[in-house]
C-alpha cells in the first residue's frame, strides 16, 4: 500500500539534473500541491526510507512556464544570478535554488532582494562565486591555431562557465572560427563564424564538427607562444614582484594553461 502523501509530508524529487528538470520540479510541486521537498539529482540521491521519492520527468513546457513565471518576479539582473547558481553544480545550491522559486512565487514581487531569507542568500553568494569564475575565464582563455585554422583553448573552470562566456568571446573574436573546451567537464563551445554551438570530441567520425586532426598545432604557433612569453617577461618587472598577490589574482590551478607559464 502506498504512503499517503499529505501537503506537509516530506517528498523527495529525483529529477535529471538539468535546469528545465529543474524548473520542471517547482512547476510539479506545486501541480501536486507538495509543499516540503527535497530535491536530489538521479546520481546523488541519498534514501530515505520514511519519505516518498517521485521521479520528475523533465517536461520543457512545464519548464518555460515556470521560468517566464519567474521572469515576471525578478529583475534582469536576478534571473543571470539564477541560472549562474545553478552552473555552480552543487547539490546543496540546487536545493536552495528550489526554495528560492518556491519562495519568489508564494510571496509578493520584490521578495528576491529580501537577502534576509537563506535560500535568497545562497542563490546570491552562489551567483557570485560563479561571476569571479566566469570573469578569470574570459581574462585567462589562451588561443592555440591549430593546422586546420581553428583557434582552441583548453580551460578546466571551477564551475561550469562556458555557457556565460560565450557571448564574450564570439564579440571579440566574430572574424575567427574558435573553440573553448571543457576537460572537466568533458564539452566544449565551437564558434563557426556565424552560430555557437556546444561540442564534444569523444570522435572524429565524418561530418562532425570538430575532428581530431583540426587539434594539432600549426606550425607557427610556437612562434606566437615564444612572442606572449617574452611580452609577459618584458612588462614584468622583478622590484615589484608579489607572489602572493599575483597568485590571488591568477590561482596556480589556471597556470597549466596559460602561455606564458610553460617553460621555454
Amino acid at each position: 500500500m502506498p504512503p499517503i502523501i499529505t501537503h506537509h509530508t516530506v517528498v523527495q524529487y529525483v529529477f535529471d539534473g538539468s535546469f528545465p528538470g529543474l524548473l520542471t520540479a517547482v512547476f510539479e510541486s506545486y501541480a501536486a500541491r507538495h509543499d516540503i521537498v527535497t530535491l536530489f539529482e538521479q546520481d546523488k540521491v541519498r534514501n530515505n526510507f520514511f519519505d516518498p521519492v517521485i521521479i520528475i520527468t523533465t517536461a520543457p513546457e512545464k519548464a518555460l512556464r515556470v521560468w517566464n513565471g519567474l521572469k515576471k518576479k525578478l529583475t534582469t539582473a536576478q534571473q543571470v544570478q539564477y541560472y549562474s547558481a545553478f552552473l555552480a553544480e552543487d547539490t546543496v545550491i540546487i536545493q536552495q535554488l528550489f526554495n528560492y522559486a518556491r519562495y519568489v512565487f508564494d510571496h509578493a514581487a520584490g521578495a528576491a532582494a529580501n537577502y534576509g531569507h537563506p535560500a535568497v542568500m545562497a542563490v546570491q553568494q552562489m551567483a557570485q562565486k560563479v561571476s569571479r569564475e566566469r570573469h578569470r575565464m574570459t581574462a585567462f582563455v589562451r588561443f592555440q591555431k591549430t593546422a586546420a585554422g581553428l583557434y582552441v583553448s583548453a580551460v578546466e573552470p571551477d564551475y561550469n562557465v562556458l555557457p556565460l562566456i560565450c557571448k564574450h568571446f564570439k564579440d571579440r573574436y566574430a572574424d575567427q572560427q574558435w573553440m573553448i573546451y571543457d576537460g572537466k567537464r568533458k564539452y566544449g563551445i565551437y564558434y563557426d563564424l556565424q552560430t555557437i554551438h556546444e561540442v564534444q570530441i569523444e570522435a572524429a567520425a565524418p561530418g562532425a564538427i570538430v575532428h581530431a586532426a583540426e587539434i594539432l598545432p600549426d606550425a607557427s604557433e610556437a612562434l606566437y607562444s615564444t612572442l606572449w612569453k617574452d611580452y609577459f617577461k618584458s612588462t614584468h618587472i622583478k622590484e615589484r614582484k608579489n607572489t602572493k598577490l599575483h597568485i590571488r589574482h591568477v590561482p596556480k590551478r589556471y597556470w597549466r594553461h596559460l602561455t606564458e607559464k610553460q617553460p621555454d
